[in-house]
């Protein structure tokens, strides 16, 4: 697609420094009114308070790849390399692993997800260390523990973005540079397929998203140092560069939810590349002009 708009520029803040391999994930905690976000490989999950900018961070015992609050305010869900766990980090770090949908591959692990309406978890998953089998698969953790696979023969699973209504859902193939688009049924089923864009080359390729309030979709480009904000039919609306070249996710928060956190990664970089993107790993807060909504919780 053409991605010729005009770049835009809002004045965007570090809070964090670039000591992340692979910055993922990051979430709006509103009742503790706290961002966290995850090092994938560093095997650490982090939050930062942007009233206070207090920080705090837990060591995990294997890879941690995103966090979602439950609808009981008891802890919260969590993707470690292993699969589904409940976890709660106060007033210590406690694990109970709950399932996996890649049971038998250890090589094969979480990725990203987030929660519908519903109170459903839809996660991807990917082959860790080799990205290009097509070992990963989309999978339903449904209220109940219940875990389905709705899809497999995926490469790398990204994204999901999810209808605040929850009636359709994106979902990401970052190998193939594609985002579809899928109906989503009240009882959680997906029909209807498409292509809802394709990317490349240049303009990176698409990682992590999130909705606004108003439905446009917001993506992530790793290789495109950028953001880049989407009608919900798929014409590009605007791009954001931001001074890292791997831009892996985006969440809206703030008191207002007028608050963009973007993460990054550095691993893969060769010594170019950091001198040429110092800030490459870290973590980057902006205020877009637009208004997100608050994240859906399990259960």
């Amino acid at each position: 697609m053409d991605l010729s708009t005009p770049t835009s520029t809002p004045a965007i803040r570090t809070v964090w420094p670039a000591d992340l391999q692979l910055g993922e994930g990051p979430l709006w905690h509103a009742e503790s009114q706290r961002f966290f976000f995850v090092d994938i490989h560093g095997k650490a999950l982090h939050s930062w308070t942007p009233a206070t900018d207090a920080r705090q961070s837990w060591a995990l015992p294997e890879r941690i790849c995103w966090l979602i609050p439950r609808k009981d305010g008891d802890g919260f869900m969590a993707g470690l390399q292993s699969g589904f766990v409940r976890l709660w980090l106060e007033p210590s770090l406690r694990i109970e692993p709950m399932g996996t949908p890649h049971p038998g591959e250890p090589l094969v692990r979480l990725n990203d997800a987030k929660a519908d309406c519903h109170g459903r978890i839809w996660a991807g998953s990917m082959r860790n260390d080799e990205p290009g089998l097509r070992q990963g698969r989309l999978a339903r953790l449904a209220p109940s523990g219940d875990i389905s696979v709705v899809e497999s023969g995926i490469y790398i699973a990204n994204g999901p973005a999810i209808a605040h209504d929850g009636s359709w859902m994106l979902h990401t193939d970052s190998f193939l540079d594609t985002v579809y688009r899928y109906d989503l049924s009240p009882q959680g089923l997906l029909s209807g397929k498409t292509v809802w864009n394709t990317f490349g080359g240049e303009q990176g390729t698409p990682d992590g998203m999130t909705l606004d309030r108003d439905g446009n979709v917001w993506i992530a480009f790793w290789g495109g140092a950028c953001i880049r904000q989407f009608t919900p039919s798929g014409a590009l609306l605007r791009t954001i560069a931001l001074p890292a070249p791997q831009i892996t996710s985006v969440a809206f928060g703030g008191p207002d939810l007028d608050l963009l956190l973007v993460t990054s990664a550095r691993v893969g970089l060769d010594d170019a590349t950091l001198e040429r993107y110092p800030l490459a790993g870290s973590i980057f807060v902006l205020e877009p002009g637009a208004q997100g909504v608050l994240p859906c919780t399990f259960g």
